[in-house]
């Protein structure tokens, strides 16, 4: 056998030794978690690249570390570090899952010189997000865009829900989701719509009430501030 085809085998060997490794890893994982949280299905599990943990996302519940041998969870937000910046893994891995999302299954409210955008996940009923939407004109003006996605609270199948269906089912959602939020009755409507998705989502990315805003560098504020706030967690 040639140097390069001993080298190619000894690559191959230590490939598959690391793949063996890392399902071992997560089979080990997957049972501890099942053992310990019997109350939540998992989501997915994923190892980090960086620290070797496993990233374990609970249905309706929260994210989890774990170690390979799955002894030790660790609740709460992985940073990485890079010389004195520390960069939140955790919200930006949140911030993808809602950029994927078509600014066309959303409820959105654009700013004329659009300078930055929030997503917040809204519920008609909450009066924290009846407050927030009276700035929502303020937020255009400073140059943010407001993004609505769709959490109500009581579920999917409630009364909040079958009425948000019908805004994002209506000839104006922009329109009605400002009505519903005066008190003002929504006609039904239905058609395929995004709102129980969006709902499994902000369960997924660790939304438990409204509204839960998410600026477009990936911080998560759970709960209401007012635009100048706002505006200055943006940097304008």
């Amino acid at each position: 056998m040639g140097y390069r085809s001993k080298v190619m085998t000894v690559l191959a060997v230590t490939w598959l030794s690391f793949v063996a490794q890392v399902h071992a890893g997560e089979q080990e994982v997957r049972d501890a978690v099942a053992a310990a949280l019997p109350q939540y299905s998992l989501q997915s599990v994923e190892q980090h690249e960086g620290s070797g943990l496993f990233v374990v996302t609970l249905e309706n519940g929260p994210v989890i570390h774990v170690t390979p041998n799955g002894n030790y969870f660790v609740a709460g937000d992985m940073y990485r570090v890079e010389g004195q910046q520390l960069t939140n893994e955790t919200e930006q891995k949140k911030l993808a899952q809602i950029e994927e999302i078509p600014t066309s299954e959303m409820v959105v409210y654009q700013a004329e010189n659009e300078k930055a955008h929030i997503s917040v996940f809204t519920d008609i009923t909450c009066g924290y997000c009846r407050m927030l939407h009276k700035e929502v004109d303020k937020l255009n003006q400073m140059g943010v865009t407001v993004r609505y996605l769709a959490y109500p609270r009581a579920g999917v199948g409630s009364k909040a829900y079958n009425d948000m269906v019908s805004i994002w089912c209506s000839d104006d959602p922009q329109e009605w989701l400002t009505k519903a939020k005066q008190g003002q009755d929504v006609p039904q409507n239905t058609c395929t719509n995004p709102v129980a998705s969006q709902y499994r989502l902000g369960n997924a990315v660790g939304v438990r009430g409204t509204p839960s805003i998410i600026l477009d560098n990936g911080k998560f504020i759970p709960g209401y501030l007012p635009a100048e706030e706002i505006a200055k967690e943006l940097n304008l």
